[in-house]
């Protein structure tokens, strides 16, 4: 059976110890689970939780998420969008590389197109390859021109992916400038042309930011222990560990995020052959149970779309949505025998793909017993491995059908693959909007996907961090953790 990295019993001891509250008059400390917190260049490659934590403090693109999720400035001081969502002009605000020189709109360009360049394996690249031409209109007004209409599209450009960078040095414009040397790396707010007071006016030390990349549970015991304000990117992975601890429930922060977590049918061979079969499975899945298992307020989802959103329908539905749960497992249980019986030599075993982690080891305890409560057979492999179900867990970047139906479809078939492309082709948002509920209505009718629940995030912050605020996206910039004055 996997145990985690640190024993549960190393981490009750180390929790049994404890000290005095921080005080509000230092650097705020970060854990931000993952890798080392590294700059990384986001077109060579998928970056991890705590490198992008890094990349957004330390480069920020031509528009920022705020503390709630919303859009403000980022190097852009303000922007329009006209010609029915085909056109973004952005104007920028004076700022500086790290060594004084002035940014302007030809290194913006430079920088936005680097990125979405067809050889760039930037994370969001199906999402941006709706831009058509990045123009320098004068030195300091940049233009996105799109091949068709995307008036939503602002927080895309708020991605750490899409952060403005000098190369090769990975420079950035701020908000923070990393002093080089320090562990955990010293993140201290950067000069700023535009600050009243200009380069005049000093930093406040208690402004500054300690960052580190750790496992959670490094993380945690380091917050327990008062070593730290702030744990970011928690995920259903930990999320059991926090139970083994004696965090007070106020610490404990959840975000409503918006996103994806369940299982992409990722073969379509032997019983997950036919639409009936693989929407077995999805009937079997006992949701609320799986989602009690780890924490009540979890709540399950039967769909894939979480909301209208950008579609021109309501969220599809599947079939077996309107029975009772003992009736989809009966029927679940008889579509397993009937093809048994009518292919007895032929493999009941599922490979159900999960990570190595105490709460995929919760997550699997669930899934396990539904699957072999139909008569199936689960076999847990790695990530890396052939499976048939492999999980999903990814918080939607932005408000579109079309995110949902692009990561959901894994290996999806080619008139599936199509149905999606359509939404991406559409040349009107009227005729897009159709598209999506045409998608969505496919995919949930062929089962290409069995949606359990919305991602589970969480924090652990600092009662003196009163600005942290939960929201969808899941994403708390560094800049948006202390009030002002505090």
């Amino acid at each position: 059976m996997f145990r985690p990295t640190l024993p549960f019993a190393l981490v009750l001891a180390i929790l049994a110890g404890g000290c005095d509250r921080r005080p509000d008059d230092v650097a705020v400390v970060v854990s931000a689970i993952g890798g080392e917190a590294r700059l990384a260049d986001p077109a060579r490659g998928e970056l991890d939780f705590a490198a992008r934590v890094m990349l957004d403090s330390t480069a920020q693109g031509l528009v920022r998420f705020d503390g709630s999720g919303g859009i403000e400035p980022g190097l852009a001081e303000r922007w329009i969008v006209i010609d029915g969502g085909r056109s973004y002009i952005f104007r920028l605000r004076e700022a500086e590389w790290p060594d004084g020189t002035p940014v302007d709109a030809a290194d913006v360009v430079r920088s936005l197109k680097r990125a979405i360049d067809p050889k760039s394996r930037i994370a969001i690249a199906p999402f941006v390859a709706v831009i058509d031409e990045i123009v320098e209109m004068t030195p300091r007004i940049v233009e996105v021109r799109l091949k068709r209409p995307r008036p939503d599209l602002l927080k895309l450009f708020a991605q750490p992916e899409l952060a403005i960078l000098r190369r090769p040095t990975l420079a950035g414009t701020g908000p923070f400038r990393a002093e080089r040397g320090q562990a955990p790396l010293l993140l201290r707010p950067g000069f700023d042309p535009s600050r009243e007071g200009g380069e005049t006016q000093e930093p406040d030390p208690a402004d500054d930011v300690r960052l580190r990349g750790e496992r959670a549970a490094s993380a945690i015991v380091r917050f327990v222990e008062r070593q730290s304000d702030l744990v970011l990117g928690g995920t259903y992975r930990d999320w059991p560990l926090l139970a083994r601890t004696e965090i007070a429930p106020s610490n404990i922060k959840v975000d409503p995020a918006a996103g994806l977590f369940g299982f992409a049918i990722v073969s379509r061979e032997g019983f997950l052959a036919t639409t009936d079969n693989r929407a077995a499975i999805a009937m079997a899945f006992d949701r609320a149970a799986l989602t009690a298992a780890f924490r009540p307020e979890w709540q399950p989802v039967e769909t894939l779309l979480p909301a209208r959103l950008d579609s021109a329908a309501d969220p599809a539905m599947p079939e077996w949505a309107v029975l009772p749960p003992e009736n989809r497992r009966l029927t679940a249980r008889n579509r397993v025998a009937a093809w048994h019986a009518a292919n007895p030599d032929a493999s009941l075993t599922i490979r159900v793909a999960l990570p190595r982690s105490p709460g995929a080891t919760l997550l699997w305890s669930r899934v396990a017993r539904d699957l072999l409560d139909m008569g199936l057979r689960p076999v847990w492999v790695q990530e890396s491995e052939d499976a048939d179900l492999r999980l999903i867990d990814a918080v939607a970047p932005y408000d579109s059908g079309r995110w949902y139906l692009v990561t959901a479809c894994r290996l999806c078939p080619a008139p599936l693959m199509e149905a999606v492309e359509a939404a991406r082709d559409a040349p009107t948002l009227t005729d897009r909007a159709q598209r999506i509920a045409d998608a969505d209505m496919a995919l949930t009718a062929d089962t290409a996907y069995i949606p359990i629940a919305q991602p589970l995030r969480w924090s652990l912050v600092a009662l003196r961090l009163r600005a942290w605020q939960p929201n969808a996206r899941a994403w708390h910039p560094l800049t948006h953790l202390r009030e002002a004055g505090q």
